[in-house]
């Protein structure tokens, strides 16, 4: 399982990849292979407001439906238009194909996620 050290991780198997006050948000390698094959991508609604834990997208695959949980709170600058025509992408690589960037709005929130070791071990207990 892959586990970038770079990112933050929510135990909804969401990461995020913080720069300044924008953080690019995805799903990560253990959710990516446990859904399958991605055949659809509901991307969020630009300028949307979101709230952390609050659903902002849908992922579907082969094998279920899973929402797609905001890590922080913020407002919706950028989606990757790319998931709508190949969400697969996602399965290809779910580090490199971010879903959406989030003007992150309450920094403090970003102490509530978790670090890749952390999810890893989270990730361990699971199966």
């Amino acid at each position: 399982m892959n586990v970038p050290k770079k990112l933050l991780y929510t135990k909804e198997h969401e990461w995020i990849k913080v720069n300044g006050d924008r953080g690019h948000v995805g799903i990560t390698d253990y959710a990516q292979h446990h859904l399958g094959d991605i055949v659809f991508v509901e991307l969020p609604e630009l300028d949307e407001e979101v709230a952390q834990g609050e659903s902002m997208g849908v992922i579907e695959s082969v094998k279920a439906v899973a929402t797609l949980f905001s890590p922080v709170s913020g407002r919706i600058l950028e989606v990757n238009e790319e998931l709508e025509e190949a969400p697969e992408l996602l399965n290809e690589d779910p580090y490199g194909n971010w879903i959406a960037i989030v003007e992150i709005t309450e920094q403090s929130e970003l102490d509530d996620l978790i670090s890749a070791d952390e999810y890893k071990s989270y990730c361990e207990t699971l199966e």
